[in-house]
């Protein structure tokens, strides 16, 4: 088998070292190499250029002393560009860089003075995985997606880069706090992680700390001895006990009360716990992965959140991005809880009207994936007909307001979306399509198959 050529073979190098940049382009020679020296310049030429494969200084002006500038580059190219491969260099407070670098979705980091050819390989790696990547993708928009980490359904690079994330600090012993709104997914990755991990031997086990009142919450985390307290009839171990040699997922972490967090604090310290009316120290070897949709950092400051737990359950922080801030992923899903539900109630409808698809595109999903799933179950058994209707999701349409990355992006995504439409208005057929579109057939096909669509 030949081995698969790069998408592109664009390379951007943020570097302020003009003599740096100069050995960087010779070494690279095989590329069309870009540089900048400025936060400003990387992000004109991200726009305008598109580069799979980026090399970025930290110590950017006006911080070239710092890291300040550098982590501002990183967060703004992973915005315009999510599937970007950021291979990130610093000389400054290595270890606490890269973690953090990671944690912002960084591909790789290389500690500074740069050898050159061990850097090579990492370009060359980052270029072919970007390669499979967006082959990947393109695979599961003619499927319509897949299940992913944990059998999440998705085919948006912004979700597939949170699952890569959590697929890469699985195999690491470190706590994660995933950030994400109500109905994003959050128990579904932090199981999706457990199963990466290699504590997928044992037991994960979930708890909602906002469902369980704060007198109850202790012993359902650490157990309790007979006699304890009134109806403690028998020894019970707690979830934290349970979870022993696997993963233990504390959603809704930002509702344990304080004096509770002292406890967990100190089991997070020591790894041992006791139980409510016990004396006896039991070590406990359970990883934590906790969750929550409010604003941790506020509650931190606020002191409603102790700083020093904060720091002890974030070693690594994911932030899940809301269903409205996934393209294409509305539509997926809403398919597979129609096919779910219709087959589960033996109801008729058993496909979208156009108008039902163009107003998931458009609905913003204030109530992320669990909104998504209550509309289609009501609507799979409120439709009259074969096809659910935009009002049977009762749901109207708007306008999508998102600024694309450049003039030939914006052409490409009203493409795409026009040609998606015409399609599902004709029912897939060819010649009905192109009618709509005013279009002859041959330059139909030929749109469809630059965009890789398929009727």
């Amino acid at each position: 088998m030949s081995e698969m050529k790069p998408v592109q073979s664009k390379l951007l190098i943020v570097e302020d070292d003009a003599g740096l940049q100069r050995q960087l382009r010779w070494a690279y020679d095989g590329h069309e190499i870009f540089t900048a020296s400025t936060r400003e310049e990387a992000i004109a030429l991200v726009r305008a250029e598109e580069p799979p494969v980026v090399t970025l200084d930290l110590g950017l002006p006006p911080d070239p002393d710092g890291t300040t500038e550098g982590f501002a580059t990183l967060e703004a190219i992973l915005t315009l560009r999510p599937d970007t491969k950021v291979i990130v260099a610093s000389g400054h407070g290595a270890r606490e860089s890269m973690l953090r670098a990671i944690e912002m979705g960084a591909w790789d980091f290389y500690q500074k003075p740069i050898d050159i050819d061990a850097l090579g390989l990492i370009v060359a790696r980052a270029f072919h995985v970007h390669a499979l990547e967006a082959e990947n993708r393109r695979l599961a928009e003619r499927i319509e997606g897949g299940a992913v980490l944990g059998g999440m359904l998705t085919a948006s690079p912004e979700m597939l880069k949170v699952t890569r994330t959590i697929e890469r600090v699985a195999v690491a012993d470190v706590s994660v706090m995933l950030l994400g709104a109500s109905g994003t997914g959050k128990e579904l990755l932090a199981r999706g992680l457990h199963e990466a991990s290699p504590r997928r031997k044992g037991n994960f086990i979930a708890i909602n700390c906002a469902a369980i009142p704060d007198t109850l919450l202790e012993s359902e985390l650490f157990g309790h001895e007979k006699g304890a307290f009134t109806g403690a009839v028998k020894t019970t171990e707690g979830k934290i006990e349970l979870a022993h040699g696997g993963t233990l997922f504390l959603d809704e972490i930002g509702d344990v009360p304080l004096p509770l967090q002292v406890k967990l604090l100190r089991f997070l310290q020591e790894r041992v716990i006791e139980r409510i009316g016990g004396r006896k120290a039991i070590p406990v070897d359970t990883r934590i992965v906790c969750a929550t949709h409010r604003d941790i950092d506020a509650m931190v400051a606020s002191g409603d959140f102790r700083e020093d737990l904060y720091y002890r359950l974030a070693e690594i922080v994911v932030k899940i991005p809301s269903l409205a801030e996934r393209p294409g992923d509305a539509g997926l899903l809403a398919r597979h809880f129609l096919k779910k539900y219709t087959a589960a109630m033996n109801t008729g409808a058993r496909n979208f009207a156009p108008d039902a698809l163009a107003a998931i595109d458009a609905w913003g999903w204030p109530g992320n994936v669990r909104e998504l799933e209550n509309r289609v179950k009501r609507a799979a058994i409120m439709a009259d007909g074969k096809h659910v209707t935009a009002a049977d999701l009762d749901l109207e349409s708007a306008e999508d307001a998102a600024l694309p990355i450049n003039l030939k992006a914006a052409r490409e995504t009203a493409d795409r979306k026009a040609i998606r439409h015409a399609l599902a208005r004709a029912e897939g057929n060819i010649s009905g399509t192109a009618r709509l579109l005013g279009i002859s057939r041959p330059t139909l096909y030929d749109l469809m198959k630059a965009y890789d669509l398929q009727p």
